[in-house]
């Protein structure tokens, strides 16, 4: 497809602008593309597989007990400090219950709604949103909390109430930001976090961690050649646990129960094996990623083409690269399909009863 600089195809379809790694660069004279040295040192991070921050919406509480129970967790029970937007830390059992004492959180306007039966939706307005500012394993953990730091008082400082609490438990230290919705002093306005406000965050998140001497890059998965999803936080925790579990000598796990399988997982898997036996197509959903990487490729063609016009040959061939060495694009039924043929591959070596299921000839 044939892309203008408004962000339409030739027949007027419409496009995620956000894919453009040129989007931001400046019209020179005759038209052509120019890039400014913050661009360039975009193209520079991305292209050598930086370090990617994340920052997601974890979820977050609709009552003063969800909201409790959150902060309970994230202080793991009285064993770390809170950090409140006052500069103070409170800690123990009782300091979850003080914060939302503290932020009056039984006088947010959602209160008055009844919590909901068991099944229905919970419709209430959130009283507080639940974010993780987080980086991949290797990073000091103490330059993560200077940067949400700073992240947590030029966003909301003022404004919203918030609680803070580090977490190094895992390989990649992350923090833990309890924000609540309702503004401190104008009731009836709120926080609302939008698609392009968590771009907005990701890429804040990244320089204030570079402000911090840390390499770190921000952008869409997609420019990356990453086409799955990221798994949500309960599907990501049970697969850590089976993982764990899987990785324990035989004498460890007889001692222990396996934990429960992914029921996510369970039907992705269980859809690609009744995909395989009946012959039907994994490719669903393919076509639309093909589409994406088309356009990522020729914005990241278009990127080099620049470069070199300005001299920048070195980086222009680094892209060249990175382009060539981007991923196959593969659905999650293809991949899944790829990895269950190698673990019976392993399982059963050299052996001949096994039938591995494939698409019917057509």
């Amino acid at each position: 497809m044939r892309v203008d600089r408004s962000g339409h195809g030739s027949a007027g379809e419409s496009r995620d602008m956000s894919l453009d790694i040129v989007s931001y660069g400046r019209r020179g004279p005759g038209g052509r593309l120019r890039l400014g040295a913050e661009q360039i040192a975009q193209i520079q991070r991305t292209v050598g597989r930086a370090p990617e921050v994340m920052v997601k919406v974890s979820g977050g509480g609709r009552d003063v007990g969800g909201v409790e129970a959150h902060l309970r967790y994230i202080g793991r029970h009285g064993k770390l400090a809170l950090e409140i937007d006052e500069g103070l830390a409170q800690q123990g059992r009782g300091a979850a219950k003080e914060i939302t004492a503290e932020w009056q959180l039984e006088l947010c306007r959602s209160q008055y709604k009844p919590r909901p039966a068991p099944g229905e939706k919970d419709t209430r307005a959130k009283l507080v949103h639940n974010i993780v500012l987080s980086m991949p394993a290797g990073t000091p953990p103490d330059k993560v909390l200077a940067a949400a730091r700073v992240f947590a008082r030029e966003n909301f400082a003022l404004q919203y109430r918030y609680a803070m609490a580090l977490h190094t438990d895992q390989p990649h230290p992350h923090v833990h930001l309890v924000v609540k919705c309702e503004h401190e002093f104008e009731p009836g306005k709120r926080l609302y976090i939008r698609k392009n406000t968590l771009r907005q965050w990701r890429e804040q998140f990244a320089a204030l961690m570079r402000e911090q001497g840390v390499a770190a890059n921000a952008t869409p998965r997609q420019l990356r050649g990453q086409a799955r999803k990221p798994f949500r936080d309960p599907i990501h925790h049970r697969l850590r646990a089976l993982r764990a579990f899987g990785q324990l000598p035989p004498s460890d796990r007889a001692k222990h129960g396996p934990p429960r399988t992914s029921t996510f997982m369970r039907s992705k898997l269980d859809g690609m094996l009744r995909a395989l036996k009946w012959g039907s197509d994994l490719e669903i959903g393919q076509e639309a990623m093909r589409s994406t990487r088309r356009e990522v490729t020729a914005d990241w063609r278009a990127t080099a083409e620049a470069l070199r016009r300005q001299g920048e040959e070195n980086i222009a061939a680094h892209v060249d690269q990175f382009v060539a060495g981007l991923p196959d694009v593969q659905t999650d039924a293809q991949r899944i399909a790829d990895q269950w043929r190698e673990q019976v591959r392993h399982r059963a070596p050299g052996r001949n009863d096994i039938k591995l299921w494939a698409p019917k000839s057509r």
